[in-house]
């Protein structure tokens, strides 16, 4: 994600332990901005102006304890993704799949009535920016196997095995 969209002051951040690693939360207020793995941050993260917190995000780390947990299913979070017109569709189609499914690129094309912009898709899927409660690792390939994930795939079959049980 781009530092652009999350500028650089008004953001609280907090990181949290979690199987895959410190997972770091942004947001403003009780708006999640952004939820990323350990790859998936850029190098100059916290930004200057961005504040510290010990005690916010208590009811996203709760809940993604759950899921990890494999007592939660879906989440129940106040969502503030920055992105384009198109980008925020694509992510909406994603909050649709449910827990435990995947769709293909093409199907999540064909969700939003636009079945020629699979690679658009595919970017938009690219840039979520709230990774795992956007269930961006829940879109596969159109042949069933597993294709790019920002995060590293070897998270988004963590992921998925996650949900198989």
């Amino acid at each position: 994600m781009s530092n652009d969209r999350l500028g650089s002051s008004n953001m609280d951040y907090r990181y949290h332990d979690s199987p895959l690693g410190p997972i770091l939360f942004v947001g403003e207020g009780h708006q999640l901005r952004s939820l990323t793995l350990p790859t998936q941050r850029p190098d100059d993260w916290p930004l200057p102006g961005w504040r510290s917190t010990t005690t916010g995000f208590a009811d996203c780390i709760a809940q993604l304890d759950e899921y990890f947990e494999g007592r939660r299913y879906s989440f129940s979070l106040d969502l503030a993704p920055q992105g384009t017109p198109f980008q925020r569709q694509v992510w909406d189609a994603l909050l649709q799949i449910p827990y435990g499914e995947t769709r293909s690129y093409q199907d999540i094309a064909a969700a939003i009535g636009k079945p020629k912009a699979v690679r658009a898709v595919g970017g938009s899927n690219a840039r979520n920016p709230i990774a795992i409660v956007i269930p961006c690792h829940r879109v596969i390939g159109a042949n069933g196997k597993l294709t790019g994930y920002a995060g590293g795939l070897q998270y988004k079959r963590a992921l998925l095995d996650l949900e198989d049980n």
